[in-house]
């Protein structure tokens, strides 16, 4: 049995399905500029128009309430709302926009959970130095402050920013999504030390100004696989799965939850890679003269999609790259399925682990699952019923972390609602309780078998049923 207030959601990306990328007067997102450079996407395809949800947000709401959502998690694209990124030009077209939606979700009772940040840093504060500058933190609050202002008397649940992780490692080091930098063992560091900046400024803010009003809770999103031992026995393999546990979820949640600062773990082995290439240190330090790091959570966002078991090594020798630091290698268990794209193994059984580690080293939080889905390729099923079934078993999981653990579970969000551009990958991979027809101008939203039963889990829940 699931409380009577859980959260019974599903998630989107501003980016990845609102399109419209130059309507209104909206600025110009990384995104924007490294889909059409050329060569970065699957198919040289991009966001410019999506699932035309800036138009047909209607359409977007009937999906909702077919589903008997009690939540929706959006995020807000910041360069729609702040073309030049700051607050001395604001887009009121694009306050409209997502002022509608705020409403049109009440008027159906469904309560948003509002991301600020989901990937697409406006092109002009790129232009600037992007997430690597010190400066974009203090810009980012004037953002964060703004929506607050604009939204916050209507929005209890905010996000400041989605996986950290993916955007300092995939967007600094790995160069694979915008801005499409590979700088190894230097920049990631240095962009995840500053979203974590940006992040405490936005919350000590909220908290400052605005939560004595409004009363909601902010939060950021951070995304971890389950990660144990190839070999449960091995002491080497269970110091590589503690060690990269700190390069993932400990990286943003330590700091954040349990002492203001990165992982002892963390910081000794990049210091260790560090002083073999006679450099300093590559892990930034907090400022005392900055808002506080530690209790800028009023509740832990979870995204998760998979597991993985962790063997001693997988360095790239002298190089000075995160894969050095962390020297830890993964290795899909084989009796894992895989869905769709290759990295995702099917793995339920490891979101109630992951919670149950969550509860015990992150101080009993509350914690919502953000995110987590079951990908498609290939030729189209509507008639999806592995994904069915993923659902059915992952909420029997999240029940069991919720009754046996203990955990306390406030939601759960599936991803997504719809069939999106899924960054890299483009239109190539799907992950839509609705499926999503590109081909059409309309962009026809057809249910899948998969969200008639999430629509049938959550009828049976919010009915109070087993």
């Amino acid at each position: 049995m699931f409380p009577r207030d859980f959260a019974w959601g599903a998630g989107t990306a501003a980016y990845q399905i609102e399109g419209g990328w130059q309507a209104d007067c909206k600025g110009a997102s990384i995104w924007d500029t490294f889909t059409h450079e050329g060569g970065r996407v699957f198919g040289e395809q991009n966001g410019d128009q999506a699932c035309r949800s800036y138009e047909l947000w209607d359409e977007d709401l009937k999906c909702i309430q077919t589903l008997g959502l009690t939540h929706y998690r959006l995020s807000l694209s910041w360069a729609r709302l702040l073309p030049d990124g700051n607050t001395r030009h604001v887009n009121q077209k694009g306050v409209e926009y997502y002022n509608k939606v705020i409403d049109d979700l009440l008027a159906c009772n469904v309560s948003p959970m509002v991301t600020l940040y989901h990937f697409d840093l406006p092109q002009a504060l790129q232009d600037q130095g992007g997430w690597k500058s010190a400066g974009t933190a203090t810009l980012f609050d004037s953002y964060a402050k703004f929506c607050f202002h604009t939204f916050g008397d209507r929005v209890k649940l905010w996000i400041t920013i989605n996986e950290p992780y993916v955007c300092a490692k995939l967007g600094h080091e790995d160069g694979i999504h915008a801005p499409g930098l590979k700088e190894p063992g230097t920049a990631a560091y240095l962009v995840g030390h500053n979203m974590l900046r940006a992040h405490a400024m936005a919350w000590h803010s909220y908290d400052s100004l605005y939560r004595g009003q409004q009363e909601g809770a902010v939060s950021l999103a951070i995304n971890s696989d389950w990660l144990e031992p190839l070999n449960a026995g091995c002491t080497e393999d269970i110091a590589a799965t503690e060690r990269l546990l700190a390069f993932t979820l400990g990286w943003f949640a330590w700091p954040v939850f349990v002492t203001g600062d990165y992982p002892e773990v963390m910081r000794s082995a990049i210091d260790a890679q560090s002083e073999k290439s006679g450099c300093s240190s590559r892990l930034p330090s907090f400022s005392k003269d900055e808002p506080a790091i530690l209790g800028t959570a009023d509740f832990f966002a979870l995204n998760y999609y998979t597991s993985r078991k962790v063997k001693q090594g997988g360095g790239c020798g002298e190089k000075l790259c995160m894969k050095s630091d962390r020297d830890a290698g993964e290795v899909l268990d084989p009796s894992w399925p895989i869905c769709g794209v290759s990295w995702l193994a099917v793995v339920p059984q490891g979101l109630r682990k992951l919670l149950k580690y969550i509860k015990n080293n992150f101080n009993n939080p509350a914690v919502y699952v953000t995110e987590n889905g079951f990908s498609q390729v290939g030729s189209l099923q509507t008639e999806d019923v592995q994904r069915a079934e993923f659902y059915k078993d992952t909420v029997a999981e999240v029940a069991k972390a919720l009754q046996e653990d203990e955990v306390n579970v406030r939601g759960y969000f599936a991803w997504s609602l719809l069939d999106n551009f899924e960054w890299a990958d483009g239109f190539s991979v799907r992950f839509g309780l609705f499926h999503v027809d590109f081909a059409d101008a309309k962009r026809k939203r057809t249910l899948y078998r998969s969200g008639r039963e999430y629509a049938q889990i959550i009828s049976k829940n919010r009915c109070g049923q087993s």
